[in-house]
């Protein structure tokens, strides 16, 4: 009896950290999605240069950081992945939400100035293992994005095209 409780403890704390874990989860890709459709009249590219056809007012770097930390479940699911090597898939998301957090920071930082357009965007990745005294923590992850927003000059007219009276 001594020994099954502790076990019922593992398979009750893993089980909590799966279902919270996923919830938490799902909550901020949801609240990524609506995010990137308030965002996508701004223009993210890695381009270095603009189309002749349009006129700068004005550039500025933008930024973007987050770190975004594992939860027990997946630390322990990739602990065990690693033990025999391979692809761990568990981890693959920690990483696509940390960049597209950081996307939806720079670009609403190049919005908030009112660029329309994001050239030369670029990533940094650094992952972090934080180790508290004897406690060792789950994976996580700091994701910065960086780019060159552009703020447009409205369009001259035409020379010879005269404007029409309103």
């Amino acid at each position: 009896m001594q020994t099954v409780i502790p076990w019922a403890v593992i398979i009750f704390l893993l089980a909590l950290g799966y279902g919270v874990g996923h919830w938490r989860e799902n909550r901020h890709l949801k609240s990524l999605a609506r995010r990137e459709e308030a965002l996508k009249d701004v223009t993210v590219t890695n381009w270095k240069h603009l189309p002749r056809d349009l006129h700068v007012e004005s550039a500025f770097l933008c930024i973007g950081s987050v770190v975004i930390a594992s939860d027990y479940f997946k630390t322990f699911a990739a602990g065990l992945k690693n033990l025999i090597g391979g692809h761990l898939r568990t981890l693959e998301t920690l990483l696509m939400r940390a960049r597209r957090e950081a996307i939806l920071r720079m670009t609403e930082d190049a919005k908030a100035k009112g660029a329309s357009i994001i050239l030369n965007a670029r990533f940094e990745t650094m992952m972090i293992m934080r180790t508290m005294g004897r406690n060792k923590g789950g994976p996580m992850v700091e994701m910065l994005s960086y780019g060159t927003a552009i703020r447009l000059a409205p369009t001259p007219p035409k020379q010879g095209v005269s404007e029409p009276d309103a």
